[in-house]
Parts: C-alpha cells; sequence; structure tokens
C-alpha cells in the first residue's frame, strides 16, 4: 500500500473508479443470487466479501488518497458494500426458509399412525446366566437352595470358622444392619456370600447333599470395570462319602466348559480360606488380551489390569470344623464348596470388558441378548 499522496494530481486508482467498483459488486450479488444451498453461499460470501476481494482490496487503497479524494472513494466503496451484504443477507435468509421446510417435509412422522405392536424386550444377562447354571447343575443331580440376603451373622462368619476376630467381619468389607433402636449390635449382616446357604442346606438334611444357590450378595468394594459392591455367586456344596478336591476340580471345569467353552485357559491357585481345607482361587485367562498385557506396557488391559487373569471365585475341601458346626459326622463324610462370581462369568462368556455396564441399566446393554427364556 503506497503512502499517502498530498501532491495529489487527481490520476483515478484503477480499483477505485465507479466502473470496477460497480462491476465488483454486480459479480458479488450474482454470485449469491446463483447459490442454490448454504454451503455454496458461504463460499460465495468468502470470495466476494472475504479480506481478497475485490472491493475489500478497494477499500484498503483509500487510505493512500489525499484527504479531499478521500470521502467520495469511502462513500462509493460504503454504498457498494453495503448493497452487497444486503443481497448476502437476503439470499441467506431465503435459503435457511428453503432448508427449514425441507426438513420439515424429509422428517415428518405421521403421529396419527396406529402403533400395532409391542416393543421387544430383554431379559437382563444375569438373570439368564443364573437360570443356566441352575440348569446345568440340575442335570447333575444337584438339588436348587436359596437363603436370604440379610443375614444372621452367626450363618454368615460364626458357622464357616470366621471367628470374631477374622478381618472379613470389619467394617471395611462388611455391611452390618443396624437394629430397630440404632445400635449395630442387631447379629445381622447383608450377606458377604452365599456360603451362608451351605450352612442353611447341611441343617436341614443329612448327606448325601448336593445342592447350588445363586443369589446377590454385598460387600464395600468400589465399583470399577471388575467389580461393584452387590454382585451374585453360584455356590454350591457337595457333602458325601469319599468326596475329594479331585471331584470339586472335575466339577467347575465342567460348569467352565459349559457356560463359556474350553478356548481359555482355566488356572488353579492355592489360597486360604477358614471354610475350606485345602482351599484354592480359580482364574480364567483374560478374554480381552488373552494374557499379552502381562509385561507389555505398550499395550495395557484395564479388564485384568494386565496380569492375564480375570478371578472367577475361591474354593475348596470343606474345613470339617464347618461340618461339626453343621451337625454333620467329618469322620464318615466329607465335602466340597465353591463360589464364583456370576459377573466375572458373564464377562468371560460375552466379551463384557467392564461391569459396570451390567448394573448401570441402560437398554441398549440388555437388548442384544434378547428374551432367552
Amino acid at each position: 500500500m503506497s503512502a499517502p499522496n498530498k501532491s495529489y494530481d487527481p490520476v483515478e486508482v484503477e480499483a477505485l473508479k465507479p466502473e470496477e467498483v460497480e462491476r465488483a459488486r454486480d459479480e458479488a450479488v450474482a454470485a449469491f443470487a446463483a447459490a442454490t444451498s448454504l454451503d455454496e453461499l458461504k463460499q460465495a460470501k468468502v470470495a466476494h466479501t472475504g479480506d481478497r476481494s475485490a472491493l475489500s482490496l478497494a477499500n484498503r487503497e483509500i487510505g493512500a488518497l489525499p484527504p479531499h479524494a478521500k470521502a467520495a472513494a469511502g462513500k462509493l466503496i460504503g454504498q457498494a458494500r453495503g448493497a452487497v451484504n444486503q443481497a448476502l443477507a437476503k439470499r441467506q435468509t431465503e435459503l435457511e426458509a428453503e432448508r427449514d421446510a425441507r426438513v420439515l417435509v424429509e422428517e415428518a412422522v405421521d403421529v396419527t399412525l396406529p402403533y400395532d405392536r409391542a416393543p421387544r424386550g430383554a431379559r437382563h444377562p444375569l438373570t439368564t446366566l443364573a437360570e443356566r447354571i441352575e440348569d446345568t447343575f440340575v442335570a447333575m443331580g444337584y438339588s436348587i437352595a436359596s437363603g436370604p440376603e440379610v443375614e444372621a451373622e452367626w450363618l454368615n462368619f460364626d458357622a464357616l470358622n470366621l471367628g470374631p476376630d477374622h478381618p472379613a467381619r470389619s467394617m471395611q468389607d462388611t455391611f452390618f444392619v443396624a437394629a430397630a433402636d440404632g445400635s449395630p449390635d442387631s447379629g445381622l449382616v447383608m450377606r458377604t456370600q452365599t456360603s451362608p446357604v451351605q450352612i442353611r442346606s447341611m441343617l436341614e438334611k443329612q448327606p448325601p447333599l448336593y445342592a447350588v444357590s445363586v443369589g446377590r450378595v454385598y460387600r464395600t468394594d468400589e465399583l470399577d470395570a471388575t467389580h461393584t459392591p452387590v454382585f451374585r455367586q453360584v455356590e454350591g456344596i457337595a457333602v458325601d462319602e469319599g468326596i475329594t478336591f479331585g471331584d470339586l476340580k472335575g466339577t467347575i471345569e465342567l460348569l467352565v466348559s459349559k457356560l463359556i467353552g474350553d478356548e481359555l485357559e482355566l488356572r488353579w491357585r492355592p489360597s486360604y480360606f477358614p471354610f475350606t481345607e485345602p482351599s484354592a482361587e480359580v482364574d480364567l485367562q483374560c478374554f480381552v488380551c488373552r494374557g499379552a498385557s502381562v509385561g507389555n506396557p505398550d499395550a495395557p488391559c484395564r479388564t485384568c489390569s494386565s496380569e492375564g487373569w480375570i478371578e472367577l471365585g475361591g474354593c475348596g475341601v470343606v474345613n470339617p470344623r464347618v461340618l461339626v458346626a453343621s451337625g454333620v459326622d467329618p469322620e464318615r463324610y466329607s465335602g466340597f464348596a465353591f463360589g464364583l462370581g456370576l459377573e466375572r462369568i458373564l464377562m468371560n462368556r460375552h466379551n463384557v470388558a467392564d461391569m459396570r455396564d451390567m448394573v448401570e441399566g441402560d437398554v441398549r446393554f440388555t437388548l442384544p441378548f434378547g428374551m432367552e427364556i
């Protein structure tokens, strides 16, 4: 841009000639009128009103004029740009009205049509999985047992060889139920496991006993991808003459094979539970990473926390003290017991990577499982 010319000899600047200004104005108005969509209008707007448009460049030349010539040039350019802006606004209003009218037609919904079918529903997959597990055990000769979710401390702890000082009885793990007067010594808890059903079954029926129970349990766990404070367990117990750990191992391997298949490896780890001896933890190979995330920081797995395994539950041979507490002769009978998490089984069976999806109530999670009965 040239500096102001005070000794201006009235030689016209090309871009500021009236015929050039009118030509730029007419081209802009014609381009706006020719636009058939808002996208085309946007492109025309950039071309004819942007920084590199003819009228914008002409407007910059005004600064190089002497003072007595600026007023006339400014008026000429201002009128042209005003006409261009009016044409742009008018065409934009027209195109927006056309778009709105088209949307009303294309997206119209006839609410007067009769709704002649019921919406498709779905059962929660944990419900159908529980029934499938029960059917599997009934086919093996087991009976179905049940017990209350608000349980007596004696059945939830003492009868299972969990003494008064055991850490599992602390407030960090157990939901205690207050008495009617508000005192904490009601003797009731939200059951932390389905194992009390074992005790109830042995108190009600003498061996041989083969029973399985599926139900909710409560623990003060944080809700994350593989934990929830309210979850479901399948609890099984077998008490008879000559029961061994091998019977337990075969039973769980058959159940896992029926529910999940034989593709994922099953791992047995020695463990400790007061109500079983010997005891073991049962882990299943992570269905997401299949162990590839172990020791590999470049491919972490949030489902198994890069451990390569997902815990299914615990099991073991019934402790003789538990048999005595239930009125069963440990010299004659032995047994095994196990507790497996239904949520963990569902995760491995259907590749559910986050346990929170099971409890959030979103129908988009349950609908794919359908109405299996």
